[in-house]
């Protein structure tokens, strides 16, 4: 006689958004041990007894320990996607970072901006770090690209379009470094984020200027 299903046993599926959580503060914990002793010096089993998880775990979220820091890295890039996504058709873009610009995406949390410029400072000394944040970069260009083939009405595959995708990559990167810099050692204020803000967007309306828009003046 069929009894029906048999009960599910053990724990149950970690869902999505729970992976993404615990993904993210592992991603903390490597960050805050990578500045304090070191990548060289900090084991995946260090990582792992800071964040509350097994070493099992952490190699199923990630494939070595220096790829842990790509959670935090990827928040600072979604951020400048999610600007790219919203950009109005009648402002010009630097314009519209100006309005809507954050360092960091749906973070109130100044220790995730600061994790995050930590690793920004990192990657100059730590070649495995610089790897991953490049990585992520190259990734992040073909939102760009994207974005910008819509914007001139033209394919993906076009030189001009990926040449600007390139170009504001270069911009973000180049920024980034000098925001980790600015902040070194005193944090973050108004003050700098505005001029950071400016800065970017600035050097944006000189890469992006045969862009179709509602104006292109810095």
């Amino acid at each position: 006689m069929d009894s029906g299903p048999v009960p599910r046993r053990g724990r149950p599926p970690v869902s999505d958004e729970q992976r993404r959580r615990q993904r993210l503060d592992i991603s903390r914990h490597a960050v805050r041990l990578f500045a304090e002793q070191g990548v060289a010096a900090t084991s995946g089993e260090q990582i792992a007894r800071a964040a509350g998880v097994s070493e099992r775990t952490l190699w199923r979220y990630f494939p070595g320990k220096e790829s842990c820091v790509e959670p935090l890295l990827t928040r600072m890039i979604d951020a400048f996607r999610a600007v790219l996504h919203a950009w109005p058709a009648e402002l010009s873009l630097a314009e519209h970072l100006r309005a809507a610009y954050q360092p960091v995406l749906d973070s109130s949390s100044a220790e995730d901006i600061d994790a995050v410029l930590a690793v920004v400072r990192m990657t100059h000394d730590e070649p495995a770090l610089r790897a991953a944040y490049l990585m992520l970069r190259e990734r992040a260009e073909e939102t760009f690209v994207e974005v910008l083939a819509e914007r001139l009405g033209s394919s993906p595959d076009a030189l001009d379009v990926r040449v600007q995708a390139a170009a504001i990559s270069a911009v973000l990167k180049v920024a980034a470094d000098d925001f980790a810099r600015e902040t070194a050692g005193r944090g973050i204020t108004p003050d700098v984020l505005t001029g950071h803000r400016e800065e970017l967007a600035h050097a944006l309306a000189l890469v992006t200027s045969g862009l179709p828009d509602g104006g292109t003046s810095a």
